[in-house]
């Protein structure tokens, strides 16, 4: 059983974690896949987009933005060129449309924030783009219940201990919950913190991780956020 009587400093992520965010994204791929369905079938152009993504990842980073400049990336190459100025447009409306979504909390995440703010410091320790981040968590009303908000380029190893350096916190001392086991889980208990795993319905393939990577790992999974207030009492 996983001790939690040390932690001082719980981390949310943000993305899926405390609002919607992936289901936006595959609601865009399929608004993609029919702009460009006169040069591929649904199937071939999710897999190069995706291809596309992964591919420009080390100089995009994550985000809307990064997913933009890939989807046209994508258009230009599956239409060898032809892809018409009007499609462009069309791409460039989808992307902007994802920025102006509102923020949808998902269950809990409110009553869990005031309820934890009140005995340990709180963090936001998300990745993506900067300005869009920041956006959502100020449309969120959720800025108060944090001490400190990071956005992370990447969500590895070193990242998270760069971030508790900064803190002044040991890992010990440390407490991540999150959607993803690649971002949010695995790299904490590799680093002898302790991370709690909430799964949303909808993952990108990105960060889905094996069988293989989570044997003999400790971290507990919940079924909701609001299933913390009981495990933290």
């Amino acid at each position: 059983m996983v001790d939690y009587k040390d932690i001082k400093v719980i981390g949310f992520d943000a993305d899926d974690t405390l609002w919607v965010n992936e289901t936006y994204f595959r609601e865009a791929e399929l608004e993609f896949s029919k702009l460009l369905s006169k040069y591929e079938t649904p199937n071939k152009i999710d897999q190069e987009l995706f291809k596309m993504e992964i591919g420009n990842l080390p100089l995009y980073g994550y985000g809307v933005k990064a997913f933009a400049l890939s989807m046209v990336e994508c258009a230009l190459e599956l239409s060898n060129k032809n892809v018409s100025p009007k499609t462009i447009e069309a791409i460039l409306n989808i992307a902007k449309d994802m920025l102006n979504k509102p923020v949808e909390l998902l269950d809990g995440v409110e009553d869990v924030l005031k309820a934890l703010s009140t005995k340990y410091r709180l963090i936001l320790a998300t990745k993506g783009d900067l300005l869009d981040q920041e956006r959502k968590l100020e449309k969120s009303g959720l800025t108060p219940y944090f001490h400190h908000i990071e956005v992370l380029s990447d969500k590895k190893e070193s990242n998270y201990t760069k971030l508790l350096k900064h803190l002044d916190v040991k890992p010990s001392e440390f407490l991540m919950i999150g959607n993803s086991l690649k971002s949010d889980v695995l790299p904490l208990v590799n680093i002898n913190a302790k991370a709690i795993h909430v799964p949303f319905h909808t993952t990108w393939a990105h960060e889905e991780v094996d069988e293989k990577e989570t044997n003999g790992k400790s971290y507990k999974t919940i079924g909701s956020l609001i299933e913390i207030l009981n495990i933290l009492k």
